[in-house]
């Protein structure tokens, strides 16, 4: 899940993006509305976490248009304002929900999930590869009946791969998806590193089924374990 912050404290957003890149979010931040509102509209998002008293744009600006531009996309408005009336225009703006500042951090993270879980209704709740299982919302995997033990970084990218389950995923793709823009240097090679950990989780031995197969010269593809490979 990639989530845009638009805060223009930069030690609170810092923090706060810290923390939640420790959850297993991938994390971008901007530090004014005109920034968040750019980033948000080319940038394929889950979730913003959205300030209203911001700079050279107003939050509440900022949600309006992107409600229009990315009417799929979750808005959590976070601010100081605390008035009902503030409350409830953020609200009709389209914001999905609205927490005011100061809040506890466990708080947030259990809203974030049950945006999550709510938007996951309408899509697939639980994801199904073969005998893998992967439960989005509250960031668990199996294979069959044992639950796998990932980092957060590698549920990221297996659930990744889920969504786009028998297509061939580039590492730029992961990269942008499950990594915020500060976080990778794309020729580091941090994608195989980690592809190398969760096939080994996953028992992707060459002598056994396997589950992530790379194509050479393109990227990478999650199969199920029904699969027959030539």
């Amino acid at each position: 899940m990639r989530i845009l912050i638009i805060e223009d404290e930069p030690d609170f957003a810092n923090a706060l993006s810290r923390g939640l890149k420790n959850q297993g979010y991938a994390v971008d931040v901007a530090k004014d509305g005109k920034e968040g509102w750019e980033l948000g509209t080319v940038n394929p998002y889950d979730l913003v976490i959205l300030d209203l008293n911001l700079p050279l744009m107003d939050g509440l600006e900022v949600c309006r248009l992107l409600r229009r531009q990315r009417p799929d996309l979750l808005i959590l408005i976070l601010t100081a304002r605390d008035k009902i009336r503030d409350r409830v225009i953020g609200l009709d703006m389209g914001a999905d929900d609205y927490l005011v500042k100061p809040f506890h951090f466990e708080e947030l993270t259990a809203r974030i999930r049950a945006l999550l879980r709510r938007d996951l209704r309408v899509r697939e709740p639980i994801l199904h590869v073969g005998d893998l299982q992967i439960d989005p919302a509250e960031r668990i995997a199996w294979k069959g009946k044992r639950r796998l033990d990932l980092t957060a970084k590698e549920f990221s990218i297996l659930e990744y791969l889920a969504r786009h389950k028998g297509e061939i995923i580039t590492s730029e793709q992961l990269i942008e998806h499950t990594w915020g823009e500060d976080e990778i240097d794309p020729f580091s090679g941090s994608v195989r590193v980690h592809i190398y950990s969760l096939r080994r989780k996953l028992g992707n031995k060459s002598d056994s089924t396997r589950y992530i197969e790379t194509i050479i010269g393109q990227g990478y593809r999650l199969i199920g374990s029904e699969t027959n490979l030539a």
